[in-house]
């Protein structure tokens, strides 16, 4: 479905956002692909690091800009069939102390992609969002959970537009920036102790290549309004160091400011709005839409089902990878 057209990513210079691209380019024949993130220095790294792998550089396009600017936005949006927003302040604890700029992103961000979207008459939106948006105590989830309701809710935006929006909804990207992997590994170059906040914490984890693939399929699955959601692993963070060094010593230090002992993908308050399909989960809107979908089956034809009302997946009521699973994986 991406054969001849117009994509473009926000955030397209993270872990996300440069395995989408290389993704796209080795599996299907783009009109154009564009780049929009807010940091030259790593679109100047990314394009050479394309150019090194032989990739043809004249279907991609890169586009310094912030989400936060909405003339900026509605420009790079202009003959866009696909717009995947992957541009978030994603931090838990420098969220915690610089509210105002998560929010900037974060909220006004995603409210300034979905009226440029609907500017210039995409066709479809997808936003990626993040287990901490469910029941959210910290504030970067509290601000994808607004996000998230922003995007649902911008299908009654669209009127007789033809741009639908939908979500999707993972845990954390195994060896992303940022992440625990990459800290960890990091440990044990300089000697230290692993510091576990605690002994039973869990986590869902996907492979930044199965997020890639789960999206993908996202478009030609939704019809708008829906919170895609994959089915993936846990991990309990313990096992994570003990697949990294069986040597280092571990520190527990304490749940940090805004963290979970556990993870949620879909509440048991969402439980009436869940359905199940073979691969993952939908959650349907919990507001009437202008459009009328049978979320049931969606729109390759696949049929879902209904969950029971006491339905809750999370982390730590999950599937766990062993820990010589977690050592295949992160190396």
């Amino acid at each position: 479905m991406f054969n001849n057209k117009n994509i473009i990513i926000t955030g397209g210079t993270g872990s996300f956002g440069k395995e989408f691209v290389i993704y796209l380019l080795k599996n299907y024949k783009p009109k154009k692909i564009v780049i929009f993130s807010r940091d030259e220095l790593k679109q100047f790294e990314f394009s050479n690091y394309l150019k090194n792998k032989a990739f043809n550089l004249k279907k991609v396009r890169f586009f310094i800009g912030d989400v936060r600017d909405r003339s900026r936005l509605s420009l790079a949006f202009q003959s866009m069939d696909y717009v995947v927003h992957a541009a978030a302040l994603k931090q838990i604890v420098a969220a915690e102390y610089n509210p105002q700029e998560v929010v900037k992103t974060n909220i006004e961000g995603a409210q300034n992609i979905i009226f440029s979207a609907l500017d210039q008459n995409v066709d479809k939106v997808i936003a990626l969002s993040t287990d901490k948006a469910v029941n959210p105590v910290n504030l970067y989830g509290a601000t994808k959970l607004v996000s998230d309701k922003l995007f649902i809710n911008a299908n009654n935006l669209a009127g007789k537009k033809r741009t639908r929006f939908s979500v999707v909804r993972y845990g954390n990207v195994i060896n992303s920036r940022g992440s625990v992997i990459p800290f960890f590994k990091k440990t044990v170059i300089q000697k230290k102790l692993f510091p576990i906040t605690h002994k039973k914490m869990t986590r869902f984890f996907i492979k930044v290549d199965d997020g890639v693939k789960f999206v993908i399929k996202s478009f030609s699955r939704m019809l708008g309004g829906e919170i895609f959601i994959p089915k993936v692993d846990s991990i309990k963070i313990i096992d994570i160091a003990k697949a990294i060094s069986s040597n280092t010593k571990i520190k527990i230090v304490g749940i940090r400011p805004g963290e979970k002992m556990h993870e949620v993908l879909c509440p048991q308050d969402e439980a009436h709005l869940t359905l199940e399909f073979k691969d993952h989960y939908v959650i349907k809107p919990s507001i009437g839409l202008e459009i009328k979908n049978n979320y049931q089956i969606n729109a390759i034809r696949e049929k879902g089902k209904k969950v029971s009302e006491s339905f809750e997946y999370s982390s730590n009521l999950n599937k766990f990878l062993s820990i010589k699973d977690i050592k295949k994986i992160i190396n």
